[in-house]
């Protein structure tokens, strides 16, 4: 039996840092398997664990439905038959649903559920817990372990207060609190898999009253989302025209948009797709950076943007991989990637405007 680890978590929460922490630390040796589920057309993150030599395996999908009941079942079928693994560590996308990918899990022969848990940035808990609930709850509340990012960041106040969150969602997951470079992953691991026993029960909600499923609600020490209400009628979303934005793009720039045409099916599962909330927006540059430069346009970047994320080329012929959320900026430098690759996530992005700021003409 293939052993699998779930680790799911909102945007930029830091799955990807606790996954390369785990691979040090505790599968180190063994046969692993990464699945990243990304919600976007630009797989990034990827490059960074290919240099643990870990297989890594992208599933890109604006809608999380259709890539449960096709591609990822699929993919992990293939996985099994072709690697015979010992681990798989499955990454879903920061907008899906822990609930939906464990039952899709369940339904592959071969597969023991080791553990299932989610990483919660700790100085964002109690925004995101109150302006995306359907996505957000659902992780915390279907986890076994959830697994706090950056407590070291955050006074005893607020940790209080993500902590009463979560318990009020999960009252019986293990929560870790304690910053990571204080925990070795060993002891990470033993707690994301000391409350699993198998599958958990997971019963399909019905839909939530649209104004409960997705409102912003303001709270004067968070990143807040300041948006008109009136923009908030998901089901009839905006449509971009992928010709149109790319028109008048200069040579070696491109921008890839979520084709919602693909969308317009039946979906087997319970509430709201995640391309019916956010806008995931691509641009293939070959423009070069620099440090400076990159941290200014992000600086620029509007509240309704909740994660970006890239790896572009600097001046000096060095590669930078950046990370955002609102509020909190990384940027290192990285492996080449086959081209410039920026990825913006949110809601009602203006492309225009993100060409500007990142001098995409």
């Amino acid at each position: 039996m293939t052993k699998v680890n779930v680790i799911s978590g909102f945007l930029g929460a830091g799955k990807t840092t606790l996954i390369q922490k785990l691979i040090k630390d505790v599968f180190q040796g063994q046969k692993v398997v990464l699945v990243e589920n990304e919600f976007g057309e630009i797989g990034i993150d990827g490059g960074f664990l290919k240099e643990a030599g870990i297989e890594i395996t992208e599933i890109n999908s604006g809608c999380i439905c259709c890539t449960l009941q096709g591609p990822f079942e699929e993919a992990l079928k293939q996985i099994v038959e072709r690697f015979h693994p010992d681990h798989i560590i499955i990454e879903p996308s920061g907008v899906g649903k822990l609930s939906d990918i464990l039952l899709a899990i369940k339904t592959i022969d071969g597969l023991e559920l080791d553990s299932y848990s989610t990483v919660v940035d700790a100085a964002r808990a109690k925004v995101y817990h109150r302006n995306f609930k359907e996505f957000f709850d659902d992780q915390i509340a279907t986890a076994s372990c959830v697994i706090l990012s950056r407590t070291q960041n955050v006074d005893a106040e607020k940790l209080q207060a993500d902590v009463d969150i979560i318990r009020e969602l999960n009252p019986d997951a293990h929560i870790i609190t304690t910053p990571w470079d204080e925990l070795s992953g060993k002891t990470i691991f033993e707690a994301m898999q000391s409350t699993t026993n198998g599958f958990p029960e997971i019963h399909a909600d019905d839909d939530e009253d649209e104004d409960e499923h997705h409102h912003h609600d303001h709270d004067e020490d968070e990143h807040e989302h300041h948006h008109d209400h009136e923009e908030h009628e998901h089901h009839h979303h905006h449509k971009f025209d992928a010709e149109a934005v790319n028109a008048g793009l200069s040579e070696g720039n491109r921008i890839h948009v979520g084709d919602e045409d693909e969308h317009e099916h039946h979906h087997h599962h319970h509430g709201h797709d995640a391309d019916e909330i956010f806008d995931s927006i691509g641009i293939e540059t070959i423009n070069k950076y620099s440090e400076e430069e990159i941290r200014e346009a992000l600086s620029k970047l509007g509240e309704n943007v909740v994660r970006a994320k890239g790896i572009v080329p600097d001046h000096e012929g060095n590669w930078l991989f950046f990370d955002f959320v609102p509020g909190d900026i990384d940027i290192r430098k990285g492996n080449p990637a086959y081209t410039g690759l920026i990825t913006v996530i949110g809601e009602h992005i203006d492309i225009e405007y993100l060409k500007q700021v990142f001098g995409v003409r």
